[in-house]
């Protein structure tokens, strides 16, 4: 099986299983907070996207991983995640907090886009060994990445939940055997 093939179908496997997971643990989870609590659990998600600094590392990525590719991803993850770190510190000043959820979610899913973009015109699927130890990123990690932006939008852009008002109504007594 080619190099291309390989990187291609763990890619598809990666969101298939990431859907799964999140469909049946996250989604439910998350829809079960409060609005800002929900977004603050996928802030902390994104907080640790610094780490895509690792693609201009020499010796964990191929000395012919595309530059632009990796320039690119390296510091779109980085503002990434600086953008939710200060989204998570400015939690108490509602509206710088909603400025920076706001701000990681657009920067970050328009890097992920454009790394997308980047890899498939550089050829990096046929060249998938140049991305070295940072392999299970686009593949394990990107999936998710991409995927819980999706559901902060969705969070973010759907009408607030009607929280249910507590009963008035004093409780009858127990009938006793």
């Amino acid at each position: 099986m080619s190099t291309q093939m390989l990187f291609q179908i763990q890619l598809v496997l990666g969101y298939v299983a990431w859907l799964l997971c999140f469909g049946a643990y996250g989604l439910p989870w998350l829809d079960s907070l409060d609005r800002m609590a929900t977004q603050r659990a996928i802030a902390t998600l994104h907080s640790f996207r610094f780490f895509g600094l690792v693609f201009l590392l020499p010796g964990v990525v191929g000395p012919n991983l595309p530059a632009g590719f990796a320039m690119f991803a390296a510091y779109g993850d980085f503002a990434t995640g600086v953008l939710a770190i200060l989204a998570l510190l400015t939690v108490r000043v509602r509206p710088l907090f909603w400025a920076f959820i706001v701000a990681f979610n657009l920067v970050g899913m328009a890097d992920l886009v454009v790394d997308y973009y980047h890899a498939i015109q550089a050829g990096l699927p046929e060249h998938a060994e140049q991305l070295g130890a940072t392999y299970a990123i686009p593949i394990i990690y990107v999936p998710l990445l991409m995927i819980t932006h999706i559901a902060a939008f969705w969070f973010l852009l759907r009408p607030s939940k009607a929280r249910p008002e507590p009963s008035r109504a004093i409780p009858s007594p127990s009938p006793q055997p």
